[in-house]
């Protein structure tokens, strides 16, 4: 039998996406060339932003034509349906159509109800119970409802068979309750995963000769195993790895809060050269008034400080953030401090966005919500001024010479690779396609945009 995924939203959704596809390939299924011939599709969704929900309610229409075609029986001629679903040919099997995510766990009763094409609704909290609903797929059931009640298990291993880089949830959930965001009630309270679990997935990773993870948690540096915290943890993995020579030579982690990112995590880093130096710092914006409203619970003065920390410690880290506009009640005044705090950072990249209002939030009823242009103005405003940042900041690396992790042909020439620094910048050079997955030292010629232009310095 057959499976396809249509993934959307945070690297959590990818690696859970992953952990599902475990299950299947351990059942004997194999991955379709898309839905339209599989057995089974999964719809894992995000709930973040409305937009993400109204692309996934869009697809959820794409797959009841879909569904109506592979009903039909054996032999039946299509001539309509077939052109919005892509799809043709003489006999029909059905098609199960598996929703999952956050935006699952939201509208958990009501969703199945809105869009009778779907044949099970998994929420954040049954995804261990996946398994039943592969079950009854292939002995032609239908399975039980499934319990939903809060009780996150992590999955074992979250690979996507052939990949040299991977994702490790080391913790699930957040305790935060930033006012405009929808994650602590779709993916519940913090919850963090066991060491020995942890150690135990990146051997395995190891064996399947992994050379880049990356740690995953809603807020990772407020993980907690008994005595073990993040900075802890960060070490336990460092000395792993070395010990058992490991080739992974790369450890990242995402995403981090700047209030729970401690001197003792920045001293990790700093002490070994498999802990990345880069630092995905969200901000979300640079006024204090705006930052109290948003409930982030730090101000600007002890984020500048906290950044003066990591560089006077990690004199080359790559810092990158998140920083949204447009939050209610926001002035110019609070737009300008938005400005300037990307300008006195000077971060490498950021993830610019609007304020997109959330149903269920405390920002979504707060007065003085703003208009759209605006808020798509300021966006701009800030995009622009931003990209001049990182366009200076990288041109500085022009002329040094680095470690690649080497990930596929350039699109742009057979003859050349692609791959990304320890800083997570994307660097092309001349290379064969033996290259990909393995390690290569590169000296940077050229910027091209937002990618290094190089050449092979080994």
């Amino acid at each position: 039998m057959t499976y396809f995924f249509e993934t959307y939203g945070c690297q959590m959704n990818t690696a859970e996406s992953a952990s599902l596809e475990q299950l299947l390939i351990a059942r004997g299924w194999t991955k379709a060339a898309d839905a339209q011939v599989a057995d089974m599709a999964v719809i894992n969704t995000c709930s973040v932003r409305a937009t993400a929900e109204n692309r996934i309610f869009g697809r959820l229409g794409w797959y009841s034509g879909l569904k109506a075609v592979r009903g039909r029986e054996p032999g039946a001629k299509y001539k309509s349906l077939e052109l919005a679903a892509g799809y043709v040919q003489d006999g029909a099997k059905p098609l199960t159509l598996v929703v999952t995510g956050c935006m699952a766990e939201r509208l958990l009763s009501s969703l199945q109800k809105d869009y009778p094409c779907i044949d099970y609704v998994v929420g954040t909290f049954a995804k261990q119970h996946f398994g039943d609903v592969i079950a009854a797929v292939q002995e032609h059931r239908h399975a039980d409802a499934l319990d939903d009640a809060p009780g996150y298990e992590f999955a074992p291993l979250s690979y996507e068979p052939g990949a040299f880089s991977s994702y490790v949830p080391i913790m699930h959930g957040c305790n935060n309750f930033c006012t405009y965001c929808i994650v602590p009630y779709v993916r519940g309270r913090e919850v963090s995963r066991p060491v020995s679990e942890i150690v135990a997935e990146l051997d395995t990773l190891s064996s399947y000769g992994v050379r880049e993870i990356t740690l995953l948690g809603q807020n990772v540096n407020s993980y907690r195993d008994g005595n073990v915290d993040f900075a802890e943890l960060l070490k336990i993995i460092a000395d792993h790895l070395a010990a058992v020579k490991s080739p992974i030579g790369w450890v990242r982690f995402m995403s981090s809060h700047p209030k729970d990112l401690s001197d003792g995590v920045i001293t990790v880093i700093a002490e070994n050269s498999v802990l990345c130096h880069h630092i995905h710092l969200p901000v979300q914006h640079g006024s204090n008034r705006v930052l109290k409203a948003m409930n982030r619970r730090y101000d600007r003065e002890s984020y500048l400080a906290l950044v003066e920390k990591i560089r006077k410690a990690i004199p080359d880290v790559s810092l990158t953030t998140d920083i949204m506009l447009g939050f209610p009640g926001e002035t110019e005044e609070d737009f300008a401090e938005a400005v300037s705090i990307l300008q006195t950072v000077r971060y490498e990249n950021a993830f610019m966005y609007y304020y997109n209002p959330r149903e269920g939030t405390p920002a979504a009823a707060m007065d003085g919500q703003i208009p759209l242009e605006l808020k798509k103005d300021r966006l701009q405003r800030i995009i622009d001024m931003q990209l001049k940042i990182t366009s200076e900041e990288m041109q500085k690396r022009v002329g040094s010479t680095v470690k690649v992790l080497v990930e596929s042909v350039s699109r742009d020439s057979s003859a050349e690779v692609l791959g990304k620094t320890e800083q997570d910048e994307r660097v092309v050079f001349s290379g064969v396609e033996s290259l990909i997955g393995r390690f290569a030292t590169v000296r940077i010629t050229g910027l091209n945009g937002q990618t290094f232009k190089g050449v092979l310095a080994e």
